[in-house]
Parts: C-alpha cells; sequence; structure tokens
C-alpha cells in the first residue's frame, strides 16, 4: 500500500488554512458600522446655523457682558435668512431709577438695532452709559455672527427685487395737510424712509417735526406700513402709513 509522504501532507494542509482565511474575507462586511458611525459629523447647533455660503442662516447669537457703572448690558440678537430680525437685553441695569431709564431706553435701542443692522445706532438721552453698553454688546454679538459693523437691515417686507431704489408713494390728503412718503429699497428691503410732504404751519410745525422722524423709523424697522400712529400725531400718521403702503406697493410690483 502506498504510504502518504510526510511532505505532501503539510502542504495540503497549508492550502486548506489558506482556503479558509480567504473565504472569511470574502463575508467581512463592506464597511463597519461602528466605524462609519464614528465618522458622521455632528450637525451644528441650533443656535446661529451658518449657511453654506458662510453667513449666519438662522437662530441666535448672544454678545459679551458689558460692564457699565449701574450694571450689566447683555444684548441677543435674532437672525434669520442672515439678517436681523430681532434684538433684545438679556441684561441691562435695574433698581432704583436704573428701572425707569431701562424701561425707557432698551425698547428703543432694540428698534434701532434692528432698522440699522449693526451698531451704529444713537445713544438714548438720559441713558448714555445704558445706551453705551448696549452698543458695546451688540458690536460684539455682530462680531459673532461675522458681519461686522453691520448685518443688513432687518427690514421685512414686500419689497421686491434687488440693488438700491426709491420709490415714492401717493400723496394722502390730511385735515391739515398732504403727507407722502419716499422710501429707499436695498436688496430688497426697506433700507429708509423719509416724508417728502408733511403738514406745515403753526402747530403743525411741531407736530410734524415730532412725529415724521419716529414714523421714519418705525418704517424701516417695520418694513411695512404697519407701524403705531404717533400720539398727538394722529392725522400726520394716518397719512403716513398711506402713503408708506402705496410705495411698497410699487416697489414689491
Amino acid at each position: 500500500m502506498r504510504k502518504n509522504h510526510p511532505v505532501r501532507r503539510t502542504v495540503l494542509a497549508t492550502a486548506a488554512t489558506v482556503s479558509g482565511v480567504v473565504l472569511l474575507l470574502t463575508l467581512k462586511p463592506a464597511s463597519d458600522p461602528a466605524s462609519a458611525q464614528a465618522g458622521a459629523v455632528a450637525p451644528p447647533p441650533a443656535a446661529a446655523r451658518q449657511s453654506a455660503q458662510g453667513g449666519t442662516a438662522e437662530g441666535t447669537v448672544t454678545g459679551d457682558v458689558a460692564r457699565t457703572q449701574y450694571g450689566a448690558v447683555q444684548v441677543r440678537l435674532t437672525v434669520a435668512g442672515g439678517r436681523i430680525t430681532g434684538a433684545e437685553a438679556v441684561q441691562a441695569p435695574k433698581g432704583g431709577h436704573s428701572d425707569q431709564v431701562t424701561a425707557m431706553a432698551v425698547p428703543r435701542l432694540n428698534r434701532e438695532a434692528v432698522a440699522a443692522g449693526g451698531a451704529d445706532i444713537d445713544a438714548v438721552s438720559g441713558a448714555t452709559y445704558t445706551s453705551a453698553g448696549y452698543k458695546q454688546s451688540l458690536q460684539s454679538a455682530l462680531d459673532k455672527l461675522g458681519k461686522g459693523g453691520a448685518a443688513g437691515s432687518g427690514a421685512r417686507g414686500g419689497a421686491a427685487g434687488s440693488g438700491t431704489r426709491t420709490v415714492t408713494g401717493e400723496t394722502a390728503k390730511t385735515q391739515y395737510g398732504p403727507v407722502q412718503v419716499r422710501i429707499t429699497v436695498s436688496g430688497g428691503r426697506v433700507t429708509g424712509a423719509e416724508a417728502v410732504q408733511a403738514p406745515k404751519g403753526g402747530l403743525s410745525d411741531q407736530k410734524t417735526a415730532m412725529a415724521v422722524p419716529r414714523l421714519n423709523r418705525e418704517a424701516v424697522a417695520a418694513g411695512s406700513a404697519d407701524i403705531d400712529a404717533v400720539s398727538g400725531a394722529t392725522y400726520t400718521s394716518t397719512g403716513y402709513r398711506q402713503s408708506l403702503q402705496s410705495a411698497l406697493d410699487k416697489a414689491g410690483g
């Protein structure tokens, strides 16, 4: 009977081992689920998410705390579509007389921040320290947004199109004289408003000087004719809103 040679048995055993290894490798999954999970990139936080173009798309961002003689001031911005749509002071001086100053100044500073889209806003008379702290924290929030000194106007509304242009509304007749509003539209947003006609003569001069600047600011902040009438200037306010709406209609047409 023919005996198996030892060398032949060794070769056959080695070949069987190699075949088994090859078979195991072919059965191994193409990717390791654990490795795939480890390689996944976590989504950015909900607050102030960055768009692919680098601008802030939406969310909130809070500026650094600004220390003033009467207390801390800290501003938080709300951003949508790369534009500032809201501003609030999450910290402001309080206690005693500071409560009155804060209640008077902060709402106005909030509106100005949205209207300007930057920290280039006027200090509120009688609230110099609060205003300075507000602007400092506001600038910090803008820096975090990567917008520098301007983040785009927060004006909302239906002014369509791009580029910069001016549109003048129809003249609105009031009991005390005509009112006519001209708006500036840039990038599809209202960036400026002015009354090219307003009641004048006698007491009307005082009312116009008191009401029109406020109406202009409100028009820019709102980006629409949905603004409050100024107390003591009801007729002028009504005419202003009527002409403003006419200008908006033209701008969106």
